[in-house]
């Protein structure tokens, strides 16, 4: 499968039409429409529906272009790299996946330096699960990751950042909860719960609670944070979470109340072993170690 043919592909799923895509590739219609139906040849499936006037992706075009998007990122990403390379200066691109932590505000205190004695240097940071950022770190799509312990580093050089995560429960203000300092053990029997979708999670709630995630009433997986406020508020289920991801407890009528025994887990730097890192990247990471390696 050619390159060329998947970013003609994209274009027109993006789109949704023929003509308008030609136009944006500069290639005449029946050029384009010509590829459109050899890549569906090549790949014995078809890609797209006809609706009035637009086109639909149908579910191997649904899948396609989620794979030609990873593909044509990564192609970009590479060739920025190589040019990066050529021009010997810190004036290239920095890919950085992040969750959300209190760890933030350490990775934006590195940016903050790093762009004041780099000003060329420019940053793509995306915000996501553990899960998330580890697949695009995998892939190759960012060039190094913020992840939340507890986490499988394996695969990874990894620098353990300073500020500790607490971890806890975020409750509706007018639950019977909200009238606790800290969460016990104890207190979560028969509580309906919502934890992270990680089978790390799940194991560290087991570890603290003596039970096995079977035995806890947990109704509700989550990935990003932001969509389960809604349902602390309204009593749905209390959510495990670390206090820096507890955003908007001050907008809506929610508490985060730390876990007795206690619970700390690290952020940590990570990069992939076995790749090679771009001279940009490579002194942002030097840079970390300076200021955190022990």
């Amino acid at each position: 499968m050619e390159l060329r043919l998947l970013r003609y592909f994209w274009t027109v799923a993006d789109i949704g039409n023929i003509s308008k895509a030609a136009e944006q590739l500069h290639i005449t219609q029946p050029t384009l429409s010509r590829q459109i139906k050899e890549l569906e040849s090549e790949l014995e499936s078809p890609l797209f529906t006809r609706e009035k006037n637009h086109l639909e992706l149908t579910e191997a075009g649904l899948f396609l272009k989620s794979r030609a998007a990873e593909i044509l990122d990564l192609t970009q990403a590479t060739q920025q790299e190589f040019v990066d390379r050529r021009r010997q200066l810190f004036s290239g691109h920095i890919r950085i996946g992040c969750v959300e932590a209190d760890n933030s505000d350490t990775m934006a205190m590195m940016l903050e330096e790093f762009i004041r004695d780099y000003p060329e240097v420019t940053f793509t940071v995306l915000t996501g699960t553990s899960d998330d950022i580890i697949d695009c770190l995998d892939k190759g799509l960012v060039d190094l990751a913020i992840l939340l312990e507890p986490i499988n580093t394996d695969k990874y050089h990894t620098l353990t950042l300073p500020r500790t995560e607490k971890w806890g429960l975020l409750v509706a203000q007018d639950s019977f909860l909200a009238t606790k300092e800290t969460i016990t053990p104890e207190d979560l029997s028969g509580v309906p719960l919502m934890t992270g979708a990680r089978s790390e999670i799940r194991s560290l709630l087991s570890k603290w609670t003596g039970e096995s995630t079977d035995e806890l009433n947990i109704i509700v997986y989550f990935n990003l944070h932001f969509n389960i406020l809604p349902l602390v508020e309204r009593q749905v289920a209390a959510a495990l979470v670390i206090e820096g991801a507890a955003i908007d407890r001050k907008i809506r009528k929610i508490k985060f109340i730390p876990l007795k025994p206690e619970v700390k887990t690290n952020c940590v730097l990570a990069w992939r072993k076995n790749r090679v890192l771009s001279p940009v990247v490579s002194e942002l990471v030097n840079r970390f170690k300076q200021a955190f390696a022990k």
